[in-house]
């Protein structure tokens, strides 16, 4: 059974709100970047369901993790509001090449590179991004990579301060620590091994946790989710590897 064919996890439900476990490979809705898409997050989730659902935000295809949907035009706004206004915390994880510094404040400028309807854009506004980056782990993994005679790899957790397009993604490039499996600002020859070494093709980010007021209660909310497989498969690889 594939992804797109098991049943979404969901991490929290009410009456007003649900947030869903996003599977690595899934659009949350149709989109113009992959024409060929069959499956979408948020008529799987109607479906599982049986209820209109209302996305407020969103997630790279290639990224898994948590997206919250609202149960009704009137709290989808709200929530809408709360994310444009900065006030929902997202923690994410991601493995990315080289050692990071323990704990760093990425304070960056990105330019647009698409427009409100999500289509691409030449010499975009460049808009103060920023993002905190915290290291829970490092390996030295003794095997040549590109030119270097070893590779070195970092367990990282990232919040982004702001919100714009790809940031994390970008950020981590401009700090020369690109995430493993990103085919766009990453290093082919790391993909590369680490795709071969497990057997494993995806982007390594996971939207690990979200915090926010709760748009009926006020009440502060915050809801997490297992780390997928596959990242304790890395972990576990990345472990044994770096013993030699």
């Amino acid at each position: 059974m594939t992804d797109a064919q098991m049943p979404l996890t969901v991490c929290f439900q009410d009456n007003a709100l649900v947030v869903v476990d996003k599977p690595c490979g899934m659009l949350v809705h149709r989109s113009g970047i992959d024409a060929h898409a069959t499956a979408f997050l948020l008529q799987t989730l109607r479906d599982q369901l049986n209820q209109s659902v209302y996305p407020v935000h969103r997630l790279d295809k290639a990224t898994s993790g948590l997206v919250i949907f609202a149960l009704s035009s009137d709290v989808a706004r709200t929530l809408s509001q709360a994310f444009e206004h900065g006030e929902v915390m997202k923690t994410y994880e991601a493995f990315v090449r080289g050692h990071t510094p323990q704990s760093l404040h990425i304070d960056h400028a990105l330019r647009d590179e698409v427009d409100s309807k999500g289509r691409k854009i030449k010499n975009g506004t460049a808009r103060e991004a920023m993002t905190e980056l915290r290291t829970l782990t490092s390996w030295t993994v003794p095997e040549p990579v590109d030119r270097y005679p070893e590779a070195r790899y970092s367990h990282v957790q990232l919040q982004p301060i702001t919100g714009r397009y790809r940031q994390l993604r970008r950020h981590a490039k401009h700090i020369s620590h690109p995430i493993l499996g990103d085919v766009r600002y990453g290093k082919g020859t790391h993909n590369r091994f680490i795709e071969e070494r497990l057997g494993i093709r995806r982007l390594w980010l996971h939207a690990r946790q979200v915090a926010f007021r709760h748009p009926l209660s006020d009440e502060a909310l915050s809801v997490s989710s297992a780390l997928p497989g596959d990242f304790l498969r890395m972990r576990a690889w990345l472990d044994s590897a770096s013993q030699g």
